[in-house]
């Protein structure tokens, strides 16, 4: 095997959370270009069939569930769907997710709980589902953030919460998989990237003047600068790393 095969994931097969938009539909994407077939999952359905028609224009395979991460019960029949339709599931990328900005004294008990319903607790019954099926060399990727790291002048105590607990997840889920089911578990915590979430910033200078300059390159991310990252963590390139998480943040984090 060449360096540039072991970024391959041919005859894989690969569920992604929250792939009717955004970064899910680039992930999705990028993992078909890498060989893998595609268990599509989002609360939208409808909208997943252009994400399929992607998948199925690279040759490869996909079906669509429609999936609520914060039900055990849907994350379950999202599994069993795939197993049914492809017989094993061997990458997870746990996108799905939502972002708010509420000021802490404004936060009602109710946005605080479903931020964290669906970031945090929607990527464990993801995950727990998933680890009960895959085989010794699989990988599950959780997409964090830098605010689960950092915080960028915006009042996100519910989201940041919850990708900083998600870190915290992904380490102990290595610690209790990779050594005994030899499932690899990492995080991938995304910088700002033009995606539906960041386009809800359109219109102000928040992007400008508190985003640019934190970040060395000066500029938001490419889905393709992330997508690269987000293959190496699922392929064999990345066979010894386990229990990380990956900034992809145009150094954000040394500012």
């Amino acid at each position: 095997m060449t360096v540039l095969d072991s970024f391959r994931v041919d005859d894989r097969v690969a569920i992604v959370t929250g792939a009717s938009s955004g970064l899910g539909v680039g992930f999705a994407l990028a993992l078909a270009e890498a060989g893998a077939d595609i268990s599509l999952a989002a609360r939208r359905e409808d909208r997943l069939t252009a994400t399929r028609k992607l998948v199925e224009d690279t040759g490869r395979r996909a079906i669509t569930v429609r999936t609520d991460v914060t039900s055990p019960e849907d994350c379950s029949a999202q599994v069993d769907a795939t197993m049914q339709a492809f017989g094993r599931v061997d990458i997870l990328v746990n996108n799905a997710g939502v972002g708010t900005a509420v000021p802490a004294t404004r936060e009602t008990p109710e946005q605080f709980r479903s931020v964290i319903d669906i970031n945090l607790n929607g990527c464990y019954w993801m995950a727990q589902a998933c680890a009960r099926v895959m085989q010794p060399g699989s990988s599950i990727i959780n997409v964090t953030s830098v605010l689960g790291l950092t915080t960028v002048a915006l009042p996100q105590a519910a989201y940041a919460s919850s990708k900083a607990g998600l870190i915290g997840l992904t380490r102990d889920l290595a610690q209790q998989w990779t050594g005994r089911k030899g499932i690899r578990v990492n995080a991938l915590a995304p910088g700002y990237f033009e995606s539906e979430m960041t386009n809800q910033f359109q219109g102000g200078d928040y992007i400008e003047t508190s985003v640019i300059p934190r970040t060395l390159m000066g500029r938001l991310g490419h889905a393709q600068e992330l997508n690269a990252a987000l293959i190496f963590l699922a392929s064999d390139a990345s066979s010894y790393v386990t229990g990380i998480t990956l900034p992809v943040e145009g150094g954000m984090l040394t500012s």
